[in-house]
């Protein structure tokens, strides 16, 4: 069982809803808390609401209570006050397999996360999370520091580790220029460089979103952390090489296919 904290998306393609078809694509059931509603298409967000941080943990209680998750993906989670109600349910419940996706941009450029919520992400999730899986930009921004070669990125995640207190760190480099887009995975002990040429696409929406509700989904199913992220990241690669022709702007991923889970 996993356990997705994060926005809706209207549309389809990114937060809750690819949350929840990316754990049903990989044998894992899927729960949720709903920390804001989006109106968004594939060119753009049109609005936010988001839910009363006391509902978004009326959520979280009542839904652990009942189904204790196996792993926690957390997604937007639009600003301060939600940002504490989630750490404060971590401390609760101590949530196994704790992903953290600091979202704060959506592809088509609209703010995600209020910026006085960045330090509550930094000070307050961060240090509880099994892994924390930020883009270059969103590293930046933790950090407060450059983002912009391979180096930076493996300064990055040993920063996220050491400084700032996560357990692993995997710091994606596809906002990145060049032909190859390398992600790097530290975990205070060990490196893992994960490399690939990059897809010449607009079909991203929602990639973020699917590779940490990935990493959750084999971290549930028992997979080691490395391993969690290496199969992730193959299953979103796939779903970006097959993703389906919808809208005019940035497109969803495929999120339908299975891979072999045995």
């Amino acid at each position: 069982m996993a356990l997705t904290i994060a926005g809706s998306d209207s549309s389809g393609g990114a937060g809750i809803q690819a949350d929840l078809k990316t754990f049903h694509a990989l044998g894992v059931y899927g729960m949720s808390a709903i920390t804001a509603l989006t109106a968004q298409n594939t060119e753009g967000v049109s609005g936010i609401s988001p839910v009363d941080p006391a509902f978004v943990t009326e959520q979280i209680d009542t839904t652990v209570g009942d189904i204790p998750p196996d792993a926690v993906k957390t997604g937007m989670l639009a600003n301060a006050a939600i940002v504490e109600v989630v750490a404060e349910a971590f401390d609760r419940h101590g949530f196994a397999g704790f992903v953290v996706d600091p979202v704060m941009v959506a592809t088509t450029g609209a703010l995600l996360l209020e910026e006085d919520a960045v330090a509550a992400v930094r000070s307050r999730l961060v240090p509880r999370a099994a892994i924390v899986t930020p883009n270059a930009p969103e590293a930046a921004t933790l950090l407060d520091r450059d983002v912009e070669t391979p180096e930076d990125q493996e300064a990055a995640a040993k920063a996220l580790v050491e400084e700032l207190g996560a357990a692993a760190a995997l710091v994606k480099g596809g906002d990145l220029e060049g032909p190859e887009v390398m992600d790097v995975l530290y975990d205070g002990l060990e490196w893992r460089r994960f490399s690939a040429p990059r897809i010449e696409t607009t079909s991203t929406h929602g990639s973020g979103c699917a590779l940490a509700s990935a990493i959750a989904a084999f971290l549930a199913r028992g997979e080691p952390l490395a391993e969690a992220v290496a199969k992730a990241r193959a299953w979103v690669r796939r779903g970006i090489e097959n993703a389906p022709p919808l809208g005019r702007g940035h497109g969803p991923l495929d999120l339908f296919s299975r891979p072999d889970l045995d």
